[in-house]
């Protein structure tokens, strides 16, 4: 499951993976960001928050996150991974391969600096 919140004040997704990843999360996720996408244009950043990185569910599960990811990725100017995760550490060299947003890993204390990082 994915909690999401979205400071649209500041076009800002915050993501937290509580649990196994399901193939409807990010269905719900794309529900509150279209909208603001369609009117806004396009995310300031998106902070995925995970001390570890808990998988998905299914085969279903990861192919509606890497659907999201495509139909998504041009909209979102910057991605902070906060986690101690050696997975989600690695995860700006291989996303740079894949997405237009600039990505950076930060350690799971680090959590307000990537915050400021996605308000520059």
């Amino acid at each position: 499951m994915l909690v999401h919140q979205l400071l649209a004040n500041e076009g800002i997704l915050l993501i937290r993976p509580d649990g196994p990843i399901a193939a409807g999360d990010f269905e719900l996720v794309a529900k509150t960001v279209d909208p603001y996408i369609e009117n806004k244009g396009t995310l300031r950043g998106v902070m995925i928050e995970a001390p570890s990185f808990p998988g998905w569910d299914s085969f279903a599960a990861l192919m509606s996150h890497l659907c999201f990811v495509r139909d998504h990725h041009r909209f979102v100017a910057k991605v902070a991974a906060v986690s101690d995760s050696p997975i989600l550490s690695i995860a700006p060299e291989i996303a740079k391969h894949f997405v237009q947003a600039e990505v950076r890993h930060f350690n799971a204390t680090d959590r307000d600096a990537a915050l400021a990082w996605l308000r520059e």
